[in-house]
């Protein structure tokens, strides 16, 4: 296989970059409607209207990137398969399919007494075999490709909704200068918030001063004790712990009135100050300012995110918050690299 030189490849992402860039541009002047010759551009819809298109935005880019993956998976076969001088139905057998195992005598018993089934084992054996090869075989697949997609050139571009809003004063872990911003409204009931916090905690760790956190707060009223955690981390933010609390929240899952003050006391926080502050509901104009917030935007649920103003949603799996990241990283390295020749460069 014939590989593109790095900078050549830089070049090119460069280019994509610019040439996308100004194709949504062009997308949001387009005018979308005149009332009595005032016209109503596409980016001006958008802007007034975000709270009812955003999450229809989202489920299409979903729909989207969904396709473009299968397109690259392919193109990425076809690619390979030409390399070897097969067929793409012969690569995959050959580096994939004829690779997977079939499950042991004593491997097919295990699963049918896990299954319980009525029929006889004889009966099921077979099914059993196929079943678990067939997602054998997916699954080395996904990898097999995954494979093929580290080695090669692929810049993606495509991403999700964005749209713009106040972070203002919303406690914040990182840099405000980091290249990447990562605004999180949550809600310290939710199980799915509470799923992905350790994968935030993953990019932290990763990424270190790269990318800067925002914690903005969105208590759901399906969730009793919501409203009332996201002010006890305020009181502790008061006291300049919001952070060491907001991760025992979302670790411990304790979060009824007294077991929020006996956190806070872990923490070593001043006690008196701290429950003055949430017996008398301090900061539950704040939260309910977020909340409002959140709903003008048009969120629905949570944890709902924007990726330096990117909307997803949902308790993401590592790698994929990991590609967003690394795709916002590409994309302000692409923006700020040194043109040669130009003057103090």
């Amino acid at each position: 296989m014939q590989f593109v030189p790095r900078c050549t490849r830089f070049l090119l992402a460069v280019v994509a970059v610019l040439a996308t860039m100004g194709m949504a541009a062009a997308q949001d002047a387009a005018v979308v409607s005149e009332i009595n010759g005032e016209k109503i551009t596409r980016a001006q819809l958008h802007e007034q209207e975000s709270g009812l298109l955003l999450q229809a935005r989202y489920d299409f880019y979903k729909a989207e990137q969904k396709a473009l993956d299968e397109l690259i998976a392919k193109r990425l076969l076809d690619a390979e398969a030409a390399r070897q001088h097969l067929s793409v139905d012969e690569l995959l057998k050959r580096e994939v399919d004829g690779k997977v195992k079939d499950l042991t005598e004593e491997q097919l018993r295990t699963v049918y007494d896990v299954v319980a089934p009525k029929e006889p084992f004889e009966a099921m054996r077979g099914k059993i075999q196929e079943s678990v090869r067939t997602q054998r075989v997916q699954k080395a697949r996904v990898a097999y490709i995954d494979s093929l997609r580290e080695k090669a050139s692929v810049v993606v571009l495509l991403a999700p909704p964005r749209t713009d809003f106040a972070v203002g004063e919303a406690a914040r872990l990182g840099p405000a200068s980091a290249p990447v911003q990562l605004v999180e409204f949550a809600d310290f009931e939710c199980p799915f918030c509470i799923k992905v916090h350790p994968e935030l905690q993953k990019l932290k760790a990763e990424f270190g001063d790269r990318i800067s956190f925002v914690f903005k707060d969105y208590p759901l009223s399906m969730h009793a004790h919501a409203q009332k955690a996201a002010e006890a981390a305020r009181c502790a933010g008061a006291q300049d712990k919001f952070w060491p609390y907001h991760d025992r929240l979302f670790s411990s899952r304790q979060i009824d009135v007294p077991q929020l003050k006996q956190v806070a006391s872990d923490l070593g926080l001043d006690i008196a100050k701290f429950n003055t502050c949430l017996d008398s509901g301090q900061q539950a104009a704040a939260v309910q300012r977020d909340a409002a917030e959140a709903q003008k935007i048009g969120l629905s649920a949570t944890p709902s995110f924007f990726l330096n103003g990117h909307f997803f949603t949902g308790a993401m799996q590592y790698e994929d918050l990991r590609r967003m990241v690394l795709q916002e990283l590409s994309a302000d390295q692409a923006k700020n690299k040194p043109v040669a020749g130009k003057p103090g460069q």
